[in-house]
């Protein structure tokens, strides 16, 4: 399963410049962990870096202007950090799986002579087989919607420090329209519509592995906006293999799960209904027009109880679980505030079963922001990172374990969520 090693924000709201785990050119830094918490006060910017993660999400579903009004954004002039007048940012530093080459992908998004949003940059690179230092090798690079992408899975020349081949003047000729000549390994790029992602356009195409496998990736990303309402609906009868951000599709998910997988399915049921309090059976039931209703057993009641009479707690626990017992899981699981709602005895156990399928062999890597402590208990100091805000306004980030202080201390058994509710790793 890809993992996530380091991300890198620029002017986007309050993350003016932040970088979370290990970029190509910080290789010291350690990589971001299979399973990370956000932690800080209020206002100083973990929804916004949840955001980031869904704005990304939506330039490759719906391009760049429509993901800047998107989800009450108000468009790209809301979005930039106050005062700047650069571009927004990302960098992502990835791997498709353990022990491959790490890939940066790079996106600058900025306003064009309209003063509309539109994709500015874009970069694809990963180092050669055998490289272990230098420069990586650029298998997409796009200024302006023109650019080049490399085909097939082989890298081709070295370009980047090649004394014959030099991409910085071949970029040059392109963007001043002179004639460059393709290659049996490359392929001259230009885009019709700027304000759409490369990566989705050429994503598509058989002849570009490599941009097609990030492309995948970024579209199976999973944000969760989970709403306890939206899960109590009766959506129109109809399997569905995943569940949506917002949770509605809860029971179209159940059909497809008793369709596809039914012995697996009813062990999941029985082993969800273990680690609900007050719960000791889960069922279904098909309705007249075929939809299929979950059923409840609470404990000391003969009769079930159905999804529509359930606490939001309930409800949300239930659909995590389900959600980490998906048999194709997304590998980016991005969950904002999962404790809202929630019994605080039940906080470390849900964090236990988010670390125990982030660690399997192909779990989703997991992404939380939390403000309660009892859920950062269940947490490493390596596993969290602290928001702030700076005397500019602006967001800083550091790791819990950057702190030899807090990590003597949780040696030494204090909790990490105890230590943040003292202030030990607040404004230290």
């Amino acid at each position: 399963m890809a993992r996530i090693e380091g991300f890198k924000v620029k002017n986007y709201r309050t993350l003016h410049d932040i970088t979370l785990g290990k970029l190509f050119d910080t290789q010291a830094a350690k990589p971001l962990e299979p399973m990370t918490a956000v932690i800080g006060k209020n206002g100083v910017g973990k929804s916004t870096l949840f955001d980031a993660f869904g704005f990304l999400s939506d330039c490759l579903k719906r391009g760049v202007e429509e993901a800047c009004d998107s989800r009450g954004r108000g468009g790209f002039e809301r979005i930039r950090s106050q005062g700047q007048t650069g571009g927004i940012e990302f960098q992502i530093y990835y791997r498709e799986v353990g022990n491959a080459r790490p890939i940066t992908y790079e996106l600058a998004i900025d306003l064009d002579s309209s003063g509309r949003p539109y994709v500015k940059s874009e970069r694809l690179r990963q180092r050669r087989r055998g490289q272990s230092k230098g420069w990586p090798f650029s298998f997409l690079i796009l200024n302006e919607g023109k650019g080049i992408a490399w085909k097939g899975e082989d890298e081709g020349k070295q370009v980047e420090k090649d004394e014959d081949f030099d991409l910085y003047s071949l970029m040059e000729k392109i963007q001043k329209g002179e004639a460059v000549e393709e290659s049996r390994e490359t392929e001259l790029v230009e885009l019709d519509d700027k304000r759409r992602l490369g990566i989705a356009t050429l994503g598509a195409l058989k002849q570009h592995p490599r941009i097609s496998a990030f492309r995948r990736f970024v579209e199976g990303w999973y944000l969760s906006y989970f709403r306890p309402d939206a899960a109590r609906s009766l959506p129109l009868a109809g399997p569905q293999e995943h569940l949506n951000i917002h949770g509605d599709n809860l029971g179209n998910v159940v059909q497809f799960m008793e369709r596809d997988h039914p012995r697996k399915f009813q062990s999941i049921l029985d082993n969800i209904a273990t680690k609900i309090p007050g719960i000791n059976k889960i069922s279904t039931e098909r309705s007249p027009d075929g939809r299929l209703l979950l059923r409840f057993n609470d404990k000391g009641f003969q009769d079930p109880f159905y999804a529509q009479q359930m606490s939001d707690g309930t409800l949300k626990i239930f659909a995590y679980l389900l959600l980490l017992e998906d048999p194709s899981p997304p590998p980016f699981l991005c969950i904002e505030e999962p404790e809202n709602g929630l019994y605080h005895k039940l906080l470390e156990p849900l964090a236990k079963e988010f670390r125990d399928h982030a660690l399997r062999r192909n779990g989703s890597q997991v992404f939380i922001t939390t403000h309660q402590p009892y859920f950062v208990d269940a947490f490493k100091p390596e596993e969290v990172w602290v928001l702030e805000k700076g005397d500019d306004g602006f967001a800083t980030i550091k790791r819990a374990s950057e702190d030899p202080i807090i990590k003597n201390l949780v040696s030494e058994g204090l909790p990490l969520g105890g230590l943040w509710y003292s202030d030990y790793l607040d404004g230290r």
